[in-house]
């Protein structure tokens, strides 16, 4: 499975995940953990942002569908369909409730985020400590809070905690994508890259400036782990 910091297409993303992800939310995908797939560029359609660099997570519930008839930008995001189902943000909404009720039952959700067309990371493995539903301007939204929960990857939630300072934020992944062109910078290989710290963050690295990241391959990576070169 995937490490937190790896870059993987949408076709890998969807084949690990056993389905074609055509939603943003995606709440305990195929009765399993939970799956949210983030943007935090330009000209992304929801506001999602980081907090308490990196270790908290702000993802805006998602809007009704749009109309010939209705602007999803001019009414309230759903807590229910018109027949009275859960939307996914209720789902999500629920499970947020039941953790304040009682953290030991908190939803894990694994989050992935879009980069440029077609190319993902996978961020890690989150753990669902919050929700509101709030005004903004003329309609309300639901914003939950996800904190960082897991340093391994899918198959090891739960197995360590992971520092703040490691989820790499995503102006500092987009600024590392372009200066290296989306390669190796050991060997110029496009394929199984991850981001990585010049000086590991094991040894107090940091992940919030791109001077610190560079692109990796899967097999620099592994040659490299935590050494400073």
């Amino acid at each position: 499975m995937y490490e937190p910091g790896e870059v993987i297409s949408y076709l890998e993303m969807c084949k690990v995940e056993g389905a074609s992800l055509q939603h943003g939310m995606n709440f305990r995908h195929r009765g399993q953990e939970s799956v949210i797939l983030m943007s935090l560029r330009r000209n992304a359609p929801y506001q999602d942002r980081i907090e308490d660099s990196g270790r908290i997570l702000v993802y805006e519930g998602h809007d009704v569908s749009r109309t010939a008839a209705t602007n999803p930008k001019s009414v309230d995001q759903p807590m229910r369909t018109p027949n009275g189902k859960l939307t996914q943000n209720g789902r999500f909404w629920e499970a947020a409730q039941k953790y304040v009720a009682n953290p030991s039952e908190a939803e894990i959700v694994r989050v992935y985020e879009k980069i440029r067309t077609g190319i993902w990371v996978f961020n890690g493995a989150f753990r669902l400590v919050g929700a509101q539903y709030e005004h903004r301007g003329s309609r309300k939204v639901f914003e939950f809070r996800l904190e960082v929960v897991s340093s391994g990857g899918i198959d090891s939630l739960g197995s360590s905690e992971l520092k703040h300072e490691r989820f790499i934020p995503s102006h500092v992944k987009i600024a590392v994508w372009k200066r290296d062109k989306g390669r190796c910078t050991k060997c110029g290989s496009a394929d199984n890259l991850h981001f990585d710290h010049l000086i590991p963050f094991s040894l107090g690295g940091s992940s919030l400036v791109e001077e610190n990241i560079q692109l990796l391959c899967a097999r620099h990576n592994l040659q490299k782990h935590d050494r400073l070169e």
